[in-house]
């Protein structure tokens, strides 16, 4: 498995856990608002040649791409998990996130190598691969997961960068993008059943973008995720590592609120993250 950052202690990332982060490199979507825009670009797409590494080890609070500028290479595996055997004992968790860590061909042993050491581990996921997640769940490699769900159903390819335009009759006009020829709709639904189904911690979340999102859309994404454990709401945030925030903005306090009161509807616990 590639790794192109390392958070050696957060108390953020895996709820109610003293925990690791690592990022992986690459992904799927090219979601316009996403904060990591230098992990889903460096590596490249599975099986490329991705050029210059954009990312890097961290310390505690620092963006893995904040430190961009100059090329970076590959954090070796080893390094990371030797860090963890001296830290059994004080740390209690690992974070495997991205990127989308779904991409990796060697996620599961790295996985299994982490949980050797005693470690549980949060999976955060864009939910496109459910037969990778699928797989992690059935041989109870996973403690927690965190799935994107990117926006309602009618607006999720555009969400997360995988439509193009229309052409003239109106039609969609979808490219082979990223290793996704069409966006499946179908995938993200595989994803979010697993997770309902299963017998661990789960959470869903949102980053409502304003120029990407309505607020009238967040009932529907209740009505869509109902029943599930929980659905976080996050707020968009400028910063310099975003993928393309032309057009985007962040949402007011309030109109944040009420994306919660219509999620409510259909799911028992809504919460906001980023919010003052």
């Amino acid at each position: 498995m590639k790794i192109y950052g390392f958070q050696k202690t957060t108390l953020l990332d895996y709820p109610e856990h003293v925990a690791a982060t690592v990022f992986t490199g690459g992904c799927n979507f090219r979601c316009p608002y996403c904060q990591n825009a230098g992990l889903v670009l460096c590596g490249g797409e599975p099986g490329q040649n991705a050029g210059p590494v954009l990312c890097s080890e961290r310390e505690s609070g620092q963006n893995p791409t904040e430190r961009a500028g100059a090329p970076l290479s590959e954090i070796p595996q080893e390094k990371v998990l030797a860090h963890l055997r001296k830290r059994r004992g004080i740390l209690d968790g690992v974070c495997i996130t991205g990127g989308e860590p779904t991409l990796q061909p060697g996620l599961e042993e790295f996985i299994r190598r982490v949980r050797d050491l005693g470690y549980q581990v949060k999976l955060d996921s864009n939910g496109y691969r459910p037969e990778v997640l699928g797989r992690l769940l059935e041989q109870g490699l996973l403690d927690y997961v965190a799935m994107d769900v990117k926006a309602c159903r009618e607006n999720y390819a555009r969400a997360v960068g995988l439509e193009r335009s229309r052409n003239g009759s109106g039609n969609i006009n979808r490219e082979t993008m990223h290793g996704v020829a069409e966006f499946c709709l179908e995938r993200i639904e595989e994803s979010i059943t697993l997770l309902q189904n299963s017998n661990i911690p789960y959470e869903f979340r949102t980053t409502a973008v304003k120029g990407l999102h309505t607020v009238e859309e967040f009932g529907e994404i209740g009505e869509w995720l109902a029943g599930s454990r929980a659905y976080f709401i996050q707020s968009y945030r400028e910063s310099g590592e975003i993928l393309d925030g032309t057009g985007l903005s962040e949402f007011f306090p309030e109109e944040l609120r009420e994306m919660k009161r219509l999620a409510g509807r259909g799911i028992d616990r809504v919460e906001l993250r980023g919010v003052d």
